[in-house]
This record gives C-alpha cells, sequence and structure tokens, in this order.
C-alpha cells in the first residue's frame, strides 16, 4: 500500500466521523445531542442564529471534503 492510500484512508475516516459528529451536534426539532452540549441554552440568545449558521457552513465544508476525496480515492485506487 503506497503512503498516499494511507493518507487518503485516514482522511476519509476522519471526514466520515467529521460529518457524523457535526450532524449530531445540529438542532432539530426535538433538540437532539445539541442540548447536551449546551445547545438548548443557547437557543435563547441572540447569536445563536450565526452560532447555527457557522455550524451550516463548516458541516458543508466538511462533506464537500469528504465528497471530494472520496472521488479522489476512486482515481487513485482505481489505477
Amino acid at each position: 500500500m503506497d503512503i498516499v492510500e494511507i493518507i487518503l484512508w485516514v482522511l476519509q475516516f476522519a471526514l466520515g466521523f467529521g460529518v457524523i459528529f457535526l450532524v449530531l451536534i445540529h438542532s432539530g426539532r426535538g433538540g437532539g445531542l445539541s442540548d447536551m452540549f449546551g445547545g438548548g441554552l443557547g437557543a435563547s440568545a441572540a447569536g445563536s442564529t450565526v452560532m447555527e449558521k457557522n455550524l451550516d457552513r463548516i458541516t458543508v465544508v466538511i462533506g464537500l471534503l469528504l465528497a471530494f476525496n472520496t472521488l479522489l480515492m476512486s482515481m487513485v485506487l482505481d489505477s
């Protein structure tokens, strides 16, 4: 196994766990796991919408990196 393949596999697992973690932190209708990390307490704060927007942006960026890494892995591992 080449060093590039190992780096891509490690990155794939890290990004995958990152997406799972970020999705679980998002507050849904029932609050979800975000209440455990203080999301329910900050829901009435004035800056909560800014925090949610930033969390949305980070989740989208990590998701796109995961998709890009998947395509990159398919090209590298195919050859």
